[in-house]
């Protein structure tokens, strides 16, 4: 019975580490006192495991995650050996609408008319309600225009899009987008929006923290 309830403790302090950047990364570094962190979860882990939890035995399943944790070097090797060349684009607007039955033909207007403009940058997705819309601030007229009948729900004004080459075979690496994520959680930067393709990690960033974001990925790629 002991060791079941163990495995419960053990598995749920996983996963709260895990969902979080900043405990997993402060455990990594070691930079959290154990026992403060135990006595603070405490809590929250006899709220949804319905029984009393020690804290103890918290300490145990706090200290085994952390010697899981990856240590900083592998981190970087295995993030350096799939990134490439890093590339920014700025003064960009974020439109979003509610999808129609019109809404594919606005987006098929959108990018036979845009797509003249390869300096520009433009991406469109399609949700299952929504559809956004990202660009360059000159072609906003157009997007207005071609959307000028749909519902628009959202406005987001003065991003940049940070975007990270990754290699072909990036997709086979566990994690790495979690790792990429994590870095820039740990810095404080927030994600506006994210966008992938096969081989590229575009991250959609607020104007005044392009700079630490840059700074950040800038870390991972080898020149």
């Amino acid at each position: 019975m002991r060791a079941i309830a163990m495995l419960s403790i053990a598995t749920k302090v996983e996963r709260i580490v895990m969902d979080s950047p900043f405990l997993s990364e402060g455990l990594r570094r070691g930079l959290i006192n154990l026992s403060e962190l135990a006595r603070q979860l405490q809590p929250q882990l006899e709220s949804d495991l319905w029984k009393p939890v020690g804290q103890a035995a918290v300490v145990m399943a706090l200290r085994r995650v952390s010697e899981r944790l990856p240590d900083h070097a592998a981190s970087d090797i295995v993030l350096a050996q799939k990134t490439g060349q890093l590339t920014a684009r700025t003064d960009l607007v974020e439109l979003t609408y509610r999808q129609s039955e019109c809404t594919d033909e606005c987006h098929r207007q959108l990018l036979a008319q845009a797509g003249r403009r390869r300096d520009l940058f433009l991406t469109v997705t399609r949700g299952v309600n929504e559809v956004m819309v990202i660009c360059s601030r000159l072609l906003i007229p157009l997007v207005e225009e071609v959307f000028a009948g749909e519902r628009q729900l959202a406005r987001l004004e003065n991003l940049n899009a940070v975007t990270l080459q990754l290699t072909a075979e990036s997709h086979r690496t566990p994690g790495i987008y979690h790792a990429i994520l994590k870095k820039l959680a740990w810095d404080k930067i927030n994600l506006v929006n994210l966008i992938s393709t096969h081989s590229e990690l575009t991250l959609i960033i607020d104007k005044d923290q392009t700079g630490a974001a840059f700074a950040v990925l800038s870390k991972l790629v080898t020149h």
